[in-house]
């Protein structure tokens, strides 16, 4: 089965459904069934990730469709969102600085490169001694620290250092990884949890057992051994994407789990990139490339509907209608599966 085909069918329902010309932002919800619900939350972080798999998109094909999509997408969110890239929530400006540092690689277009220089700045100043240090999940809640506010910024202070040579962004990354490897990694199989301190109480929510966390972390290791050679890092982003398998997999099938809608359906896709760059640092260790393909096979096999969209759950066709977050998670797989065919 060709991957990049597939792929492409789904960026162009993704496309298709989603893109709205008037805001030049992706709708929330595909509008094959006329949904459109103006007066929901606005999720910015959607947007970054919107971004980043157009970029997908781009470094498969080099259609200039897509970085022209891209230039409409980056007004688009600095118009939807005030005239400005900063926020109230410090992991959503990670993402959105890790998709505009990607989009500058890529284009070398200095727009995206500023954006990010103005994000990082005020994405630095999310770090505080609460709980021992970390950077807050948002600007009125700074003594709640969590995975999703460190580990991204971790691969964006890595990436920072390794275009442009600051040391002292090597520094952050290296101090902000140890913040979240001692703070919230079991010590016994390198499972990342969410949170601490999300209700006052200084505990872990080790409840709190999600895709995401461990896919951030996995990143944020990886980068750190590139940037550094030190094999301390590989080892634990191994060891987490082992942890994945043994605690969040449906072990006879590989199969990731489903998250649910909103802001959790985007968790899986997360996942999938970064075991994706641990399979192009590290390809000895099958796991992650393994990992990919199961859930990628089951999704083109059976996961998909008449029309090219994805569900929650990648094992069946999705019913009703389908959220941003939900399709871009199924993009995300299959362009990392077609990614891996190339190899």
């Amino acid at each position: 089965m060709n991957a990049a085909a597939m792929a492409e069918q789904l960026q162009t329902t993704l496309h298709n459904l989603y893109w709205n010309p008037d805001t030049q932002i992706m709708n929330q919800w595909d509008d094959s069934l006329s949904v459109n619900r103006p007066d929901e939350n606005y999720y910015y972080w959607w947007q970054a990730h919107a971004a980043d798999v157009i970029l997908d998109g781009y470094v498969r094909t080099g259609n200039a469709e897509y970085s022209n999509r891209l230039d409409q997408l980056f007004h688009g969110i600095l118009r939807s969102n005030g005239g400005t890239f900063r926020h109230q929530y410090y992991d959503d400006m990670q993402w959105m600085a890790l998709a505009w540092l990607r989009a500058y690689d890529l284009t070398g277009a200095q727009m995206y490169r500023e954006s990010v220089a103005d994000l990082w700045e005020d994405i630095r100043g999310g770090w505080n001694e609460h709980m021992g240090g970390g950077i807050a999940w948002r600007k009125n809640q700074l003594d709640y620290k969590n995975t999703p506010a460190n580990a991204p910024a971790v691969i964006l202070a890595v990436r920072l250092f390794q275009r442009f040579g600051d040391e002292a962004d090597l520094a952050w990354a290296q101090k902000i990884y140890d913040w979240n490897r001692r703070t919230l990694t079991d010590p016994v199989d390198g499972f990342v949890f969410d949170g601490i301190n999300r209700l006052g109480d200084e505990k872990i929510d080790k409840d709190w057992q999600f895709t995401y966390c461990q896919g951030v972390f996995i990143g944020a290791g990886i980068e750190l051994y590139i940037c550094t050679g030190d094999s301390v890092y590989l080892e634990d982003a191994c060891r987490t994407a082992a942890a994945v398998k043994n605690r969040l997999c449906d072990i006879a099938a590989g199969m990731l789990p489903d998250e649910g809608i909103d802001d959790t359906g985007l968790f899986k896709g997360i996942l999938i990139r970064y075991l994706l760059n641990l399979t192009e640092i590290y390809p000895e260790f099958e796991l992650p490339a393994k990992l990919i393909e199961q859930n990628a096979i089951m999704l083109m096999e059976n996961g998909l509907d008449g029309i090219g969209r994805v569900g929650t759950d990648w094992r069946k066709p999705p019913e009703g209608s389908i959220q941003l977050s939900v399709m871009l998670s199924g993009v995300m797989l299959l362009e990392a599966y077609a990614s891996l065919q190339t190899k």
